[in-house]
């Protein structure tokens, strides 16, 4: 149970930053500042609040589910992605062309490339997809505190019980939405810097005394070493039998890298004081993720190390009996199941589990096992047959409920209230953030371009503050109804194939193509939204429904002979074996499906429909030749060493010698440390002579705690002392703007596109009278 110094330390902060949302409310002049924080914010400003916006409780949990089942070995591979981005970044993949088109906003861009019903479908299903996949963040957010407090199912106030689960989830989302309806992206701002401030020495806190507490060679190690042999923690060359996080996930990872480079664009709009400022911004964000990215990795070690290390073998059973009886009071369907799950696991004894001596655990017969197969086998009495999906259902919660329980052992008082500090506004930025950036797609590129007459100021800033609600409600709804049936990351991966299964062909292709044209496009789109869906049914009600009529049809061997056929060639990185509790085709791979098939539609309808027409006029919509407006000069790229150089690093005339410090920095730390020295030479070095598993411990001490806790020790001063300083140079820059009466309160979409049609409408014209005259 929490102290009255953890409540001290959780809500005294919590206020303060929940006052200041409200203080800044008071500077909003116009729709500028609600929808861009008046584009005054600082490099570090950004960075900072980014900082917030990048820890999340979905993202911790995610990882600590992700590696207490697969380690830190395929993240060495995840190094093959370093070349592919310098690439992108070298030669401005989809960017450079993006910035060509002018257009202020995704849905814009879509428009001036095919046509106004495209974008509004377009971004209407993409909002679907973003609300879906983030509208899980509550829920996650909800058992998370259910379970680190060791909190009832219910609870009674004033006489009337009340769902702690629903209660919470109101509580996170009222916190989120308090912010974005006061003050917009100005309250998003100043509280997300505040959070990072706050972030920055507890994020030091936890570092050191997960380093203090747990030995690395003596307790960790040993532990990530102790697996069988193809699941190896620590060795990436002994990873085959891994599951779901694999080679072939790294390899979906890379192509989605290129075909949806630009799907998730934002519009226009910006918080950066100037477009170098923001470009800053982002190669300080490289920095800035190593402090939490080294606070991921401790805290997945540590709760690994107590759960698997036979001198934590107490603590372990205890977590392991809590964990299984809060997940059996949650889903049990009966008080009997319930109860005989709560009495199985409380019988099962101590593990005695010594490294060395016994049997190195695998995926399939582990620690966590006992406690499976004693809800597994209660699961089965189920009366309404359920008991495969039940089960299911109880080994998700599990892993994912793993952080929580176990960190209410690990952490003493005190640092217990610190870490749920962390967690609070962790949760209070993630959620802000999300559904903000939802509403704003909702706002700008469904609703606004349907509004004949321009909004007034207030009217578009209430607009969005509606939709903002709106999504809020679906959130709650959603968290309720959306039972998690995989991984977490799995299951956003899914959600999101809605849109990305089909807008990688429409975005690439509609910037990099002629013959790309709308019916290609809304092939491409509704294929990927059809086979999402249907991605969504297929995991979703396997074990309640598919499997159930296959195996009534008596389908299932026959299904699963073809399925093991299919699979075969690429065994054992992709396995498609039947399986009466999960899906055979995890949801990355019916992701990677989705994005084949859909650029093969793209490609086929387009060629298809433009048979005798006249191919798309690219140059008008990237104002090349004789479309350049404004004045622009084309200018030729230097391809020369130097260039290149140049190009790679990201260097410009408009740099300083601080900002090229920080460029140059950048480049070696990520290109020259990361992946020539730390991947490729140390793959060259295991091909001579195989590296011990020893030294891939200490590859990992090296590569994920002792560098990166360096930079996040540099990175804590460095960016604090930056992000005050850009704060008060906003407040008063803000205070400034504030005392002028004719302020600038941004433009109205519509307003954009009347202005870029009269502009091509004027080229038309004069290409027309240079070709009469031609004649």
């Amino acid at each position: 149970m929490l102290s009255w110094i953890d409540y001290l330390v959780l809500f005294v902060p919590l206020a303060f930053v929940m006052y200041m949302a409200i203080y800044s409310k008071k500077y909003i002049r116009g729709v500028v500042d609600f929808l861009s924080t008046g584009r005054l914010c600082g490099r570090y400003l950004i960075s900072v609040a980014g900082v917030a916006g990048g820890l999340s409780i979905i993202g911790l949990v995610a990882y600590v589910e992700t590696h207490y089942k697969t380690g830190f070995a395929l993240a060495f591979w995840q190094n093959l992605a370093l070349p592919v981005t310098v690439i992108m970044g070298l030669t401005g993949f989809f960017f450079y062309r993006y910035r060509q088109t002018k257009a202020l906003s995704i849905g814009q861009f879509l428009e001036m490339r095919y046509s106004r019903k495209f974008r509004m479908f377009a971004a209407a299903l993409r909002s679907i997809s973003e609300i879906l996949a983030n509208m899980i963040m509550p829920a996650v957010a909800a058992r998370f505190f259910i379970y680190v407090l060791d909190l009832p199912t219910h609870f009674t106030f004033l006489g009337i019980e009340f769902n702690t689960f629903g209660t919470l989830i109101l509580v996170c989302l009222i916190l989120a939405l308090s912010i974005i309806c006061i003050s917009g992206d100005l309250g998003i701002t100043i509280t997300d810097t505040l959070q990072g401030l706050l972030m920055y020495p507890l994020l030091v806190a936890f570092i050191v005394f997960c380093l203090y507490k747990f030995s690395w060679f003596e307790e960790m190690a040993p532990v990530l070493g102790d697996r069988a042999e193809g699941e190896s923690f620590l060795n990436p060359y002994d990873i085959k039998k891994l599951k779901d996080f694999n080679l072939f996930y790294i390899s979906v990872y890379i192509l989605d890298l290129i075909i949806h480079r630009g799907s998730w664009v934002t519009g226009g709009a910006s918080r950066a004081r100037s477009a170098h400022e923001q470009k800053m911004a982002g190669l300080l964000s490289d920095w800035r993720a190593s402090l939490y990215v080294i606070f991921y990795v401790l805290i997945a070690v540590s709760i690994l190390t107590v759960m698997n290390h036979v001198n934590y073998a107490q603590d372990a059973r205890v977590i392991r009996t809590e964990l299984s009886s809060q997940v059996a009071r949650e889903i049990a369907p009966t008080a009997e199941i319930r109860d005989n799950i709560i009495t199985s696991v409380s019988n099962i004894p101590q593990h005695n589990h010594v490294i060395g001596r016994d049997t190195p655990l695998s995926d399939k017969q582990n620690l966590d096992t006992p406690y499976i197969d004693a809800a597994r086998v209660e699961f089965q009495n189920d009366p309404d047959g359920n008991g495969d999906a039940l089960t299911q259902q109880f080994r998700a919660l599990y892993n994912q409920m793993m952080l929580s329980v176990s960190i209410r052992h690990i952490l003493p008082p005190g640092m217990l209230g610190l870490f749920l500090l962390l967690m609070v506004l962790a949760m209070i930025s993630t959620d802000d953030s999300r559904i903000y950036s939802a509403a704003g797609t909702v706002s700008q590129d469904i609703i606004l371009p349907m509004i004949k007459k321009p909004l007034t100021p207030k009217q578009h800033m209430m607009m969005i503050r509606l939709v903002s609600l709106g999504i809020g409600v679906i959130f709650f709804f959603g968290s309720f109804f959306m039972s998690q049936l995989d991984y977490i990351n799995l299951f956003v991966a899914m959600m999101v194939t809605m849109w990305q299964g089909g807008c990688g062909p429409v975005m690439i292709f509609g910037l990099y193509s002629r013959f790309g044209n709308v019916w290609g496009a809304w092939s491409s789109l509704l294929s990927g939204m059809a086979l999402g869906l249907g991605s969504i049914f297929l995991q979703r009600k396997w074990a309640d429904a598919i499997y159930p009529y296959l195996e009534e049809h008596g389908m299932v061997e026959s299904v699963g002979n073809f399925l093991a056929a299919v699979s075969r060639p690429f065994n054992p990185i992709i396995e498609w074996n039947m399986n009466a509790e999960r899906c055979p085709i995890n949801s990355y791979e019916l992701y990677f499906l989705t994005m084949l098939i859909t650029m093969v539609i793209y490609c086929v309808v387009s060629h298809l429909t433009n048979a005798g027409k006249e191919k798309f006029n690219l140059d008008r919509l990237l104002h090349r030749g004789i479309y350049a407006v404004d004045g622009g000069v084309q200018t030729k790229s230097d391809w020369s060493f130097k260039g290149i150089i140049r190009k790679m690093v990201g260097i410009t005339p408009e740099y300083t010698r601080g900002d090229k410090i920080i460029a140059w920095s950048l480049f070696i730390y990520s290109i020259v440390f990361r992946f020539i020295i730390m991947f490729v030479v140390v793959i060259i070095i295991n091909t001579i002579s195989p590296i011990s598993m020893a030294n891939w411990s200490n590859y990992i001490l090296i590569t994920f705690l002792i560098i990166p806790g360096i930079v996040a020790v540099i990175t804590t001063f460095w960016f604090g002392i930056g992000g005050i300083k850009d704060m008060i140079r906003l407040f008063r820059d803000l205070k400034a703007r504030a005392e002028i009466n004719d302020l600038d309160n941004g433009m109205v979409d519509g307003e954009v596109s009347l202005a870029d049609k009269a502009a091509f409408e004027k080229i038309e014209n004069e290409k027309k009278e240079a070709g009469n005259t031609a004649r």
